[in-house]
């Protein structure tokens, strides 16, 4: 049981309310999981709750980039479609009032076949804003066939899908999107070519 208040998720036991810093079913499930393991090899779940607390997470798992008053930057190594979808709904419930702007690059060699672009159907049925990024010299270096715009968005089944070739293009596209409250999710298995997300996170706190 749990229950999210304030962008804070928290563990219900026995009617006692443990904050985590981390959030996501995905997560919460891997938590009971890890708390099963734990009570065979001895520990009790006071101690495991008491522990659970000071758990950050993985390094670029849903890891917490930047927040500023009602900006807040995620960068998570999401790629696979389920994984990705997974990782949006989970910003989606745990900030239900912000402005969700999911940016997700193409990097892997499964991500860039276009036999499998279908996987990543209503991957972002939960962003308000969404785009991908890919780098045509991937593609080359991975003896792959050209991405066409029409045929992603096609894949993704979001006509509002914007579709980048150039990572500063992206980026100045991130710039230019408004709200008083936004969350920003950038998902990739790479860097979207080497960007500065602290450069990024100032940019965006303008």
């Amino acid at each position: 049981e749990y229950v999210i208040e304030q962008g804070v998720t928290y563990l219900i036991h026995e009617e006692k309310r443990i904050p985590l810093k981390v959030f996501g079913k995905h997560n919460l499930e891997n938590i009971e999981g890890a708390r099963l393991v734990c009570n065979t090899i001895g520990i009790s779940d006071d101690h495991f709750y008491s522990a659970i607390q000071r758990f950050e997470g993985a390094a670029n798992r849903l890891e917490l980039v930047s927040k500023h008053d009602d900006l807040v930057i995620f960068k998570d190594f999401a790629h696979a479609p389920s994984k990705v979808m997974a990782t949006v709904e989970a910003v989606r419930e745990q900030f239900p009032l912000h402005k969700l702007i999911a940016a997700l690059e193409l990097h892997t060699y499964s991500s860039l076949s276009k036999q499998f672009l279908d996987q990543y159907r209503g991957c972002f049925n939960y962003a308000d804003e969404a785009c991908v990024y890919f780098n045509p010299h991937a593609l080359q270096m991975k003896r792959l066939p050209v991405l066409e715009e029409e045929s992603i968005s096609k894949a993704f089944g979001n006509e509002n899908l914007t579709i980048f070739a150039d990572s500063t293009e992206m980026i100045d596209w991130l710039k230019a999107i408004e709200g008083e409250k936004r969350v920003f999710l950038m998902m990739s298995s790479g860097n979207f070519d080497g960007i500065d997300f602290e450069q990024l996170s100032r940019d965006l706190s303008k």
